[in-house]
């Protein structure tokens, strides 16, 4: 298998599903079946010694200039793709549309959606996740605001908690001690997983720690408990926003303009159009363009980095601070497959 601790990004629990389906069925453009050959196991150094050092949005610098070197190493950065693999892709996706989700069976899926993520947590409990430690070598303002020499009071906002995998990296590096984090999500089961976490105190040694339910999308505009509208510094969203559908994405906006405070970051990451996740889906899937539903009942968008902007700025009340796209070629070198991922990275801020 693919090493996962390699990349310092998350590997989500259906993220891990779907590598394996992949290593299971295989399609010939995006997915080669080649001999199989063993390859020794690289190492990387520690995240912790990147902190601070890293350059962010660069997501790596290993650049693939010989093809025949591809099974050399387990992942290769900024895998650019030419106009046959956009056709490939553009032609599987056609093929979604030749058979959609019925119509019974998308009223049922997005009547209830938190029942089949509710499903998800309770057979995935914490020590299924993947910690995120990357997060502040990716997002530096992060980084700066949780070290030692940040004298002021800091309040952060991580929105679809799950179960503590952001949160509890965060807490536990912090060195201001001035730190208030909130931890929510929109399903009690992840909020007890983040309180049941031996290490959760509301008055923690390295901060002020929060967990509550809290719904994103919203339409009264409510916002978590115990927390000051416009009072929120970094908003934290990690393959989150996805999971919304379209029509929640205007309430959403207006939420999280609603915590923040003027200043205030949104960090987010999520899935970008094309990527495998998206280009593998089978019929029945399709609910509506680029949003489908997995095998799971849990619902996932695949967004453009023009849909973004015009989601997040556009139409709403963010200023771009940085937007771009991590395309990413990962290889298991003993099966000899190529797996091609896109993800979008973006920080987004409200106007002073």
């Amino acid at each position: 298998m693919i090493s996962i601790n390699e990349r310092p990004f998350l590997w989500s629990s259906l993220e891990l599903y779907l590598i394996n389906l992949i290593l299971q069925t295989s399609s010939p453009n995006f997915i080669h079946q080649m001999e199989n050959t063993e390859q020794p196991v690289e190492q990387k150094p520690p995240l912790e010694s990147r902190i601070g050092k890293d350059k962010p949005f660069t997501f790596g610098q290993r650049f693939l200039t010989d093809e025949d070197q591809v099974f050399s190493h387990n992942a290769w950065d900024h895998v650019e793709w030419g106009q046959e693999q956009i056709d490939d892709a553009e032609k599987l996706i056609a093929k979604q549309y030749e058979q959609p989700v019925n119509e019974f069976n998308k009223k049922l899926y997005n009547s209830n959606p938190a029942k089949y993520w509710d499903i998800f947590y309770r057979h995935n409990q914490e020590n299924f996740f993947k910690d995120r430690k990357w997060l502040q070598i990716e997002f530096p303002s992060l980084y700066e605001m949780t070290s030692e020499t940040y004298d002021k009071p800091v309040t952060i906002l991580e929105v679809g908690c799950g179960a503590g995998n952001t949160f509890y990296p965060i807490l536990n590096q912090n060195k201001n001690p001035n730190l208030k984090i909130f931890g929510c999500d929109y399903l009690k089961v992840a909020v007890d997983i983040v309180k049941k976490n031996e290490n959760f105190e509301p008055e923690h040694e390295k901060g002020i720690a929060y967990s509550s339910v809290w719904d994103l999308a919203n339409p009264e505009q409510t916002i978590p408990e115990d927390m000051e509208p416009n009072s929120v510094d970094i908003v934290i969203m990690v393959f989150v926003f996805s999971a919304l559908s379209p029509e929640q994405w205007k309430h959403a906006i207006c939420n999280l303009n609603k915590v923040l405070k003027p200043g205030g970051q949104i960090l987010f990451r999520d899935y970008g159009r094309y990527d495998l996740a998206q280009v593998r889906f089978k019929k029945d899937r399709l609910l509506e363009d680029n949003f489908y539903i997995r095998g799971d009942g849990t619902r996932v968008y695949f967004f453009t980095e023009e849909e973004l902007r015009t989601i997040f700025c556009t139409d709403g009340p963010f200023e771009e601070g940085n937007i771009a796209t991590d395309r990413r070629l990962l290889v298991n070198r003993k099966k000899q497959l190529k797996m091609y991922r896109i993800w979008l990275q973006a920080v987004f801020r409200k106007p002073e």
